[in-house]
């Protein structure tokens, strides 16, 4: 039990910047067996933004909730899935080859591919979760049920985060990872693919997602393993296997693929 929680915290200093106990020790072996609690670790982050977007929701409106559920997980993960997919679109979209890719992937600064990735995906988000049916107080006024509202959202938000973190594990556990291990802050991860009881146990941690929203939007799940295959197929297709980067592009864009299934869920079958 001890090891498991130092390997869980171990996720959590890994993709956040949530403060972890000063007992927790920061070790390759924890590291290695991380990708578990990568789901876990983005649902922790999905709870901290939907309370950012309660209450500003509450007491301002809901265009600026919105706002505020996107800043306050950019800030609790430090952008680091963000600044991974903006690398990635300067890198694919200003290379040609695997060399000229991966140098790219590395230089700390962003590009004109970056940014227009940047805004793109950000003003999606924004987008597909304003046509959700979101909370409000005025519903309350007008008789609707503020508790079913709260579960539909929550669990919108807690998959959002946690099911588009599950799916970097299929990239870990079936493709290699390409880029040079020395230099990577993955290196213990690169180094060993994890097995297949960290899927089934990802699988375990988001179940409770569709206890909130209600099973019928459990098949977003397979559009979001479609585009985890292929964008990890074209990855392989041209560096030969996937990045660090690679996994918060993958994230970012399933991420968006589960606010698109859940939307189109709820206006043509709910």
């Amino acid at each position: 039990m001890k090891k498991e929680l130092m390997v869980f915290f171990n996720a959590v200093m890994f993709l956040t910047r949530i403060r972890v106990p000063a007992f927790v020790q920061h070790q390759p072996e924890f590291l290695q067996q991380t990708p578990r609690y990568y789901p876990l670790t983005g649902m922790i982050v999905g709870v901290l933004a939907t309370l950012s977007f309660l209450v500003v929701n509450r007491y301002v409106s809901s265009d600026l909730a919105i706002v505020a559920y996107m800043i306050t997980s950019i800030l609790t993960t430090g952008a680091f899935h963000e600044d991974g997919f903006a690398d990635v679109c300067d890198a694919f979209g200003g290379g040609w080859t695997k060399e000229k890719i991966l140098t790219i992937m590395k230089d700390s600064r962003l590009g004109t591919f970056g940014v227009t990735g940047l805004i793109a995906v950000l003003c999606t988000k924004f987008l597909l979760i304003r046509s959700l049916p979101l909370f409000s107080p005025e519903s309350v006024a007008a008789g609707g049920n503020p508790i079913s509202g709260y579960l539909f959202i929550t669990g919108v938000f807690l998959g959002a985060h946690g099911i588009s973190r599950l799916m970097p594990l299929l990239t870990l556990q079936r493709f290699e990872y390409v880029a040079d291990p020395d230099q990577s802050k993955s290196k213990p991860m690169a180094n060993r693919r994890p097995g297949w009881t960290n899927l089934l146990i990802g699988l375990l941690t988001i179940v409770p997602v569709f206890y909130l929203t209600g099973w019928i939007f459990a098949w977003v799940l397979l559009p979001m393993v479609l585009v985890t295959l292929e964008m990890s197929r074209y990855f392989k297709k041209w560096i030969g296997g996937y990045t660090g980067d690679c996994l918060g592009a993958i994230q970012q864009l399933t991420e968006i693929i589960f606010y698109l299934g859940i939307l189109l869920t709820w206006k043509y079958f709910v």
